[in-house]
This record gives structure tokens, C-alpha cells and sequence, in this order.
């Protein structure tokens, strides 16, 4: 699967996504941040899932009706374990992200809003 991991994702979560196989891009190593709607926008044209810790793309994609192509919010998830937890709900939630959900995920729980659910 296609990934853009927010600045806001550890870094260090790429190597787990690239170990399960999926492509993958940190917008950490662009020499600029862009801002929220510009990153929504470079992953949904690029086919990416975005994963973030930020509530403000659900926002964008929710409130704003922003196009993207899945979202994976972690909320709470210490650095060490968002790579793994990335890529297991990338596996295990793979349909429902090719169209286009948005995941909020704990370490205890996952919400899933389904594409119909984020239309405007």
C-alpha cells in the first residue's frame, strides 16, 4: 500500500511499513513543511493513505469535504509503536482504506468512518 507518514509520525516508523512491504514516504524529510491542506492533498493525489497523529485532517476530510485517499489517525501511541500499529491496521483495514476511511486508532481501540459516512 501506498503511505505518506505526517511530520508528526516518527520517523523511525517507516523502517516497520517498509519491512511489510508497503511504499512509503515521510514528509519529515521534505525540506518544508507544507501545512495540513497541502499534505492531504500530495497524499490523496498520489493514491497514499495518509497516517498522522493530527485530528485536523479528519477535520479537513470531514468538516471541509477535502478528497483523500484514507487517513490513519494514532492517538496516544508512543514513537516506538506506531510503525508496527501502522502496519498492522494497514493490513487488517486495508479494504476499508482503499476506500477511502478515516481510522482512529488507540492501543485498545479502532473507529472507522466509512467513505459514504465523510461525504458532504
Amino acid at each position: 500500500m501506498k503511505v505518506l507518514l505526517d511530520t508528526c509520525v516518527w520517523g523511525g516508523a517507516r523502517n516497520s511499513l517498509l519491512t511489510a512491504g508497503h511504499d512509503v514516504v515521510w514528509a519529515g524529510d521534505w525540506s518544508e513543511d507544507p501545512g495540513d491542506e497541502e499534505i492531504l492533498a500530495k497524499a490523496n493525489s498520489e493514491g497514499r493513505v495518509l497516517i498522522t497523529l493530527d485530528k485536523d485532517f479528519g477535520e479537513l476530510a470531514i468538516m471541509r469535504g477535502s478528497p483523500h485517499a484514507g487517513i490513519v489517525r494514532l492517538v496516544n501511541i508512543p514513537a516506538p509503536k506506531q510503525g508496527p500499529l501502522a502496519a498492522l491496521l494497514l493490513e487488517r483495514y486495508k479494504r476499508e482504506l482503499q476506500s477511502a476511511a478515516i481510522l482512529t486508532a488507540t492501543e485498545s481501540r479502532v473507529r472507522i468512518r466509512l467513505a459514504d459516512a465523510t461525504s458532504a
